[in-house]
């Protein structure tokens, strides 16, 4: 009887996967055997779902009639690089509060009851490059929902008392800043990329955030958030055309001009080559490998990409992902991690977590992958695989209107639409024009051993002392320099002595 229902099963799987009114002679013997029309997919154009307000701004529209919502995102130029000297956070404090500390004629617990019976989600956020704000609801409520978005972005209350909540919240936050060593790795990685003085590197200390009054709220709110500035995307139920004039209403008759972003900084640091020590008292070292990376208008971006899928980011796939985590089982998770540089060459990095005893002798075999790249190359079923996987999963940028007009925006935000406008069309071909060749060209051009970056975190006896079945020295693997980098204060982020316990 099993037997009877499995196979009764099997063959309603099948029935589901044919095509309607198929022939029962053209019933394949096994779904192995079937067949399917080569799947067809053209990404967003801009020019179909782009338009310029009266007032300035750019909107990506993408309708979408299933649900009755719409999304709404504002994304503002200038990001945390916006804070002056000795008020860092300011940028942080000032998003935040933007949409949660009331308005001119509602309080903050006003506002809050207004947009929970509306069932509306309404929040904002200041990140290294860009402020955003963003705004859910039903498309029945829409013109009272951008009502209320005009009135927090032109009128925000700044409640003091909002303002003393956040900035106990920020202080509390400061105070952990030592608890985790993956939040040590993040900072120090961060200061060894760039350099203390890159703004990315200038974080709030507890003097900053004491020194932020709510006329320095008021003044970034005036400055940087005005219709000049800004981009909307647009998604769900809502037509085009309709929407424009909405948005129009939105931005017309600004209270104050405002100014123009300027540029996000790039930094004038030179990674230092070494090997660099945290002294943290846990039983797991995480170690991170860094090295230069480049822009994403680079040349070999594209070769880039099939390069670090292969070493180390394409999952069990990959190199690094074998021999640390598989064949040695010296860390669970390891993989290398690479994006073009957006505003500045970023970085290429290795990272994993391991044993402290043995994190040594998994940063030698991540760097031996390194080098086999550089010396060595890929094989053509290697880079078939990893092309095809960029190409099968492209579609999947734009599985929904948010995430279309989303990355429209994106493109337009970070310039691209205005210098590569074809980079969606042609990012599959350019792709699939990648050679074994060109990604030995590139290793050899970002793979240098010679000039490694070695971050690691953990009990500095038991780092220094590796395990004698596999004695291997940091040192030694960044030809014999090991620089040992005090924690910071949480609350000053100046270093201090001494380990953390």
């Amino acid at each position: 009887m099993k037997t009877i229902r499995r196979a009764a099963f099997a063959a309603s799987l099948l029935a589901l996967s044919l095509p309607a009114g198929l022939p029962a002679a053209d019933i394949p013997a096994h779904p192995d055997k079937l067949t399917y029309p080569p799947f067809s997919f053209t990404p967003p154009a801009a020019k179909d779902h782009r338009a310029v307000l009266k007032a300035g701004p750019v909107v990506y529209a993408a309708e979408n009639r299933e649900l009755p919502l719409v999304n709404v995102s504002l994304v503002f130029r200038g990001g945390t690089y916006l804070d002056p000297a000795g008020k860092e956070g300011l940028a942080e404090l000032a998003g935040y509060l933007l949409t949660r500390s009331g308005t001119k004629n509602r309080t903050p617990e006003e506002l809050e009851e207004r947009l929970a019976f509306l069932a509306a989600q309404l929040s904002s956020g200041w990140s290294d490059d860009r402020g955003v704000v963003s705004l859910n609801l039903l498309s029945k409520d829409l013109d009272e929902g951008l009502a209320i978005l005009r009135e927090v972005l032109t009128e925000p209350r700044f409640a003091d008392s909002r303002i003393t909540l956040r900035k106990e919240q920020r202080l509390s936050e400061m105070k952990q800043r030592n608890d985790e060593s993956a939040s040590i790795e993040a900072r120090e990685r961060g200061f060894l990329a760039f350099g203390p003085d890159f703004y990315a590197n200038r974080y709030e200390t507890k003097a900053s955030i004491g020194a932020i009054t709510r006329d320095d709220l008021v003044a970034f709110r005036k400055m940087w958030v005005h219709p000049r500035n800004v981009l909307v995307a647009v998604s769900g139920d809502v037509d085009r055309a309709a929407i424009e004039k909405k948005l129009d209403a939105l931005f017309a008759g600004w209270p104050a001009p405002g100014e123009a972003a300027p540029p996000v900084p790039k930094p004038s640091f030179r990674m230092p080559v070494g090997t660099f020590l945290v002294d943290k008292d846990v039983n797991q070292g995480r170690v991170s490998i860094l090295l230069p990376g480049i822009l994403r208008t680079d040349p070999d971006f594209f070769p880039a990409q099939a390069m670090n899928d292969i070493l180390g980011g394409g999952g069990f796939t990959s190199w690094i992902t074998n021999r640390v985590r598989s064949d040695e089982g010296l860390a669970y998770d390891a993989r290398s991690t690479w994006t073009g540089g957006v505003w500045y060459p970023g970085t290429w990095r290795v990272s994993f977590q391991s044993k402290v005893r043995t994190a040594a002798f998994a940063a030698r075999i991540v760097l031996e992958e390194v080098t086999r790249m550089r010396d060595k190359g890929i094989t053509a079923e290697e880079l078939a695989t990893s092309k095809a996987s960029f190409i099968d999963t492209f579609p999947r940028r734009f599985a929904t209107k948010a995430q279309v007009a989303g990355a429209l925006l994106d493109e337009e935000f970070t310039g691209r639409y205005q210098t590569d406008p074809t980079y969606y069309a042609t990012y599959r071909a350019r792709i699939e024009k990648v050679t074994a060749a060109d990604v030995r060209r590139t290793a050899n051009k970002l793979l240098d051993p010679a000039l490694v970056t070695l971050l690691v975190v953990g009990k500095k006896a038991d780092l220094l002392n590796p395990d004698p079945k596999h004695p291997v020295n940091f040192a030694d693997l960044t030809g014999g320099k090991l620089t040992e980098l005090p924690l910071r204060d949480p609350m000053t982020m100046k270093p201090m002595g001494g380990a953390a316990k």
